[in-house]
């Protein structure tokens, strides 16, 4: 659906001004994702748990004929989706089953033959993908650093596609966007930035030139570990035309319910980004002046070689921190097992804190030759801070780290 904010001159509920830059982050979260229903004026989105619609003749009906094609309350979600990406411009947003398929549907806009360049170290689901599956359809992918020079190094005949994570996944490294893209649209490449890690309240990729925001909404969008989704958001027609049209072909779409589930933890976006970020600021002060931790990755620390790019194009720098621990992967079991409140999880993004190994669980699909290259270590742990007592998440990493050696 398209992003009708920037143009309508109107929120949906309130009569806020037409001036979106001057609507601050919470305001825009809650009215984003509120779209009262026009015959009851139900405040929230009703779940329209609807397979199909009475038409009114043969092929004449209201706009809605079958639920994989559209559905009031995924339209809801993707205008809210459009909006918190790109809210000063219209953008059209396409919401999906999980973040998966979004970037599945993303490589089929390229033809058989072409050519990615991914960052190295992007997240395991991705690059295996990539690697196992997209590879099948004759298209094939480079990772990079993406360092100075990188692009045209890697650049083939065959190049179309540019795909960025930023920050990272599990490492944080940090991409300049703005200067990526410019040179990937020199060349004639589609742009696409995977916004998992940042979420949209922190960074809007398109507002720094990308052509494609994608996300896995599973995580901070939604941020209650009860649902899968993701969505993608374009500001481009032609490109969004393409995706809309593999999106009702493939049928990767989200169900009423997921998506009133994203609407409803979409509200509360802004004050939880800021709690994970305050949470993350705290841990990570105490975090590098502790001796038993022995590397320490957030984009937050001055010494962070990402953190001047990181400052310029996000709010703040977010919920994740990756660190190793004395005593490498039997020490950070230890850590894992000791802890209280992170609990060993898959995912991210969610009220509660959550450790990960992305050795054996995110990346143990990435071959091992490439995660030892770009720094995915045996001992590295990586934590999703969640929304709790900042104290009591540091006293249980204290206590934690007393017990990992």
């Amino acid at each position: 659906m398209m992003n009708g904010f920037a143009t309508m001159g109107l929120s949906l509920m309130t009569g806020v001004s037409e001036d979106m830059e001057d609507i601050g982050e919470s305001t825009r979260t809650v009215h984003a994702a509120a779209d009262p229903e026009e015959k009851t004026g139900s405040v929230q989105t009703p779940i329209f748990q609807t397979s199909t619609y009475v038409q009114r003749d043969f092929a004449e009906h209201t706009g809605y004929e079958y639920s994989r094609t559209q559905n009031p309350t995924r339209d809801a979600l993707e205008e809210a989706v459009a909006i918190l990406e790109s809210p000063t411009v219209s953008a059209y947003g396409s919401a999906f089953a999980s973040g998966m398929a979004a970037i599945t549907t993303v490589t089929q806009l390229l033809e058989s033959g072409s050519h990615i360049i991914a960052a190295s170290d992007l997240y395991g689901g991705t690059g295996r993908y990539f690697d196992e599956v997209l590879s099948k359809f004759g298209v094939e992918t480079t990772y990079s650093d993406l360092g100075p020079g990188d692009l045209e190094a890697c650049a083939q005949e065959n190049t179309r596609m540019l795909w960025l994570e930023t920050p990272t996944n599990p490492l944080l490294n940090i991409h300049d966007i703005a200067t990526l893209s410019a040179q990937a649209h020199e060349r004639g490449w589609i742009v696409v930035v995977d916004n998992t890690f940042a979420s949209p309240v922190l960074q809007r990729p398109l507002e720094l030139g990308a052509d494609i925001s994608c996300s896995s909404s599973t995580k901070y969008v939604s941020g209650h570990s009860d649902v899968i989704s993701g969505y993608v958001v374009t500001r481009n027609e032609e490109l969004n035309e393409k995706i809309r049209f593999l999106q009702n072909t493939m049928g990767a779409v989200p169900s009423p319910l997921d998506c009133f589930l994203i609407l409803r933890g979409i509200r509360t976006l802004a004050i939880r980004m800021e709690r994970h970020c305050d949470n993350a600021e705290y841990l990570v002060e105490r975090l590098a002046t502790h001796p038993k931790v022995t590397r320490l990755l957030y984009p937050g620390l001055k010494d962070h070689a990402g953190h001047d790019v990181a400052a310029s194009q996000m709010r703040r720098f977010g919920g994740m921190i990756s660190l190793e621990i004395e005593g490498g992967e039997a020490g950070a079991r230890r850590f894992a097992k000791a802890s209280r409140l992170f609990a060993i999880a898959e995912s991210l993004g969610s009220v509660e804190s959550l450790v990960n190994h992305p050795w054996s669980m995110t990346h143990a699909a990435t071959p091992e030759e490439r995660r030892l290259e770009v720094g995915v270590t045996p001992g590295l742990i990586r934590l999703s801070v969640g929304i709790e007592d900042a104290e009591d998440l540091w006293n249980d990493i204290s206590e934690a780290l007393a017990s990992s050696s």
